[in-house]
């Protein structure tokens, strides 16, 4: 099993919108980054993805989600009236990949993102790297423990 952290505007999609109907697929989709895309392509089915709001009163990790199909050519490429449309994109050749995950967990409260930079161990997690802006990142078994126990769960 591997571990991500996938990041979201709240009020696209949330921790709760996967809290509300837990067993329920929600497809993780609109990535545009090829990196992350490429990333979006090693998920596994079981990985557990912390869901990291962003852009919204109360940045930082809400949850963890876990993904539940392999990837797949996004959808939204091909639909000429979604904002992730790509014209370059065919059926034939996809440039974009999507992932659907379900809820595996709701914080009690948010891990804010001041509180992650603060926690020792995390050095090299690329969500406090200067300049690291992708929507979906790996996060190592260390890390990822480090920040689980910062949450209290």
């Amino acid at each position: 099993m591997a571990f991500w952290l996938a990041k979201t505007e709240p009020d696209e999609c949330s921790i709760d919108d996967f809290a509300r109907a837990p067993q329920t697929p929600v497809r993780w989709d609109g990535v545009r980054n090829f990196q992350a895309r490429n990333y979006l392509g090693q998920m596994g089915v079981g990985d557990l993805v912390f869901i990291y709001h962003s852009s919204c009163r109360e940045i930082g990790i809400a949850g963890i989600a876990r993904v539940s199909t392999a990837a797949y050519p996004d959808p939204s490429q091909f639909d000429p009236d979604s904002p992730y449309h790509d014209g370059r994109s065919t059926p034939d050749n996809p440039r974009w990949l999507a992932v659907d995950m379900v809820h595996h967990q709701r914080f009690e409260r948010v891990l804010s993102l001041t509180r992650i930079k603060s926690l020792p161990g995390l050095e090299g997690l690329p969500l406090i790297q200067r300049g690291s802006r992708l929507s979906v990142m790996p996060v190592t078994a260390e890390h990822w423990e480090i920040l689980l126990q910062a949450t209290g769960a």
